[in-house]
């Protein structure tokens, strides 16, 4: 019978180092979506790449238990076989019918990196979040903060170091230039992967190994000392900002474990206790971030608040968390938007601008 109701596939897992995280995300969000509105159409991509289908939201219970589980679900194949792509499930020879809209609850490379958005582009497919350029200078920290930097927006200190060389840079050309303790972290990954706070020589080499080990280029950050606090965007050409939240840490900074894995690992303040002027201030530099790296959809804009009342951007995240304990949903319930109706939105935005991009010319005349 046919059904007015749009279909939505959801893709996670993936090949990033956050694969865990990502099933978590999508989890909840797959729980979420009003089942009045979607069809869901899961995808889980294993930690190789391969694409697989599940008629069953347990699936996300099982790959939180067992990542190698998700290898054991049909394969399935997006084919650009003309305006819209064929679904296929290739080990039965049997076609589903293609998404009206994909949620890629991807985090990191090979995900939240523009690649996926790429793919879906050629596809023809409608994505929520950031497209492929918002979405690769989102994870490039290098690229991201340069582009702020050159926009003349707030932020701290940095250099990068790429494959190669760091053999020519010292620690004492580091804590020179950026002082003592700094940060290292691979360049194109988020949720605390593989970063070190840093204070001497011998951890200097064995987080620039660590850091390496992920990302062929590394980011070395100075320290600065003060709030962290953290901003939703929300919106396409006019975005809108939500009521900014604290992360409190309760180890020694915001590491991974304290995200996703510990939930005592870091008190969160939704809303945070903040001036008037500071929240606007905080708003207004997470919607110009939001803009000026051309992103779209949703982004969450991290930033340092000093002592002095000074606010520095720290970074964005193109596809935040979306877990039980993930500040993204959390910021826009406080502003009045609940969980089911901020995915609403979400795939709202991602078919208007897939409508306004199908206008375009794609002749010459």
């Amino acid at each position: 019978m046919p059904t007015n109701k749009l279909k939505i596939a959801i893709l996670f897992g993936g090949r990033s180092a956050e694969h865990e995280v990502s099933v978590q995300s999508a989890k909840n969000v797959a729980a979420a979506l009003d089942k009045d509105k979607y069809d869901l159409l899961l995808v889980g991509i294993d930690r190789e790449g391969g694409w697989h289908f599940f008629a069953d939201q347990q699936i996300f219970t099982q790959a939180t238990l067992d990542p190698g589980v998700i290898k054991k679900g049909e394969g399935i194949a997006f084919l650009p076989t003309g305006k819209l792509p064929k679904v296929l499930l290739y080990e039965q020879g049997k076609y589903l019918p293609s998404p009206d809209v994909v949620f890629p609850v991807l985090h990191g490379p090979y995900g939240e990196d523009g690649a996926v958005q790429g793919f879906l582009k050629m596809l023809n497919l409608p994505v929520v979040g950031a497209d492929v350029l918002g979405s690769a200078v989102g994870m490039d920290k290098e690229i991201m903060k340069r582009l702020l930097k050159e926009a003349g927006l707030p932020l701290g200190k940095f250099i990068v170091i790429k494959e190669g060389d760091h053999e020519n840079i010292s620690w004492f050309q580091v804590a020179k230039e950026l002082g003592s303790p700094v940060f290292i972290k691979p360049a194109n990954l988020g949720s605390s992967v593989g970063v070190s706070k840093v204070e001497n020589e011998q951890q200097f080499q064995e987080a620039l190994l660590l850091a390496f080990s992920y990302d062929l280029k590394v980011i070395v950050e100075e320290f600065i000392p003060g709030r962290e606090i953290e901003c939703a965007v929300l919106g396409n050409e006019q975005p809108r900002a939500s009521l900014p939240g604290e992360i409190i840490p309760q180890r020694d900074f915001y590491s991974y474990e304290a995200k996703y894995l510990d939930q005592q690992g870091a008190v969160l303040k939704v809303p945070a206790e903040l001036p008037d002027e500071v929240v606007k201030k905080v708003q207004t530099l997470a919607v110009k971030t939001f803009l000026t790296l051309q992103c779209n959809g949703m982004g969450r804009v991290d930033f340092f608040l000093k002592d002095s009342g000074e606010v520095l951007i720290n970074e964005i995240n193109t596809i935040p968390g979306f877990t039980q304990i993930s500040m993204y949903p959390k910021l826009w319930e406080v502003s009045g938007l609940s969980y089911s109706a901020l995915l609403d939105e979400l795939i709202r935005l991602a078919l208007e601008r897939f409508s306004r991009l199908q206008q375009l010319q794609t002749k010459y005349n």
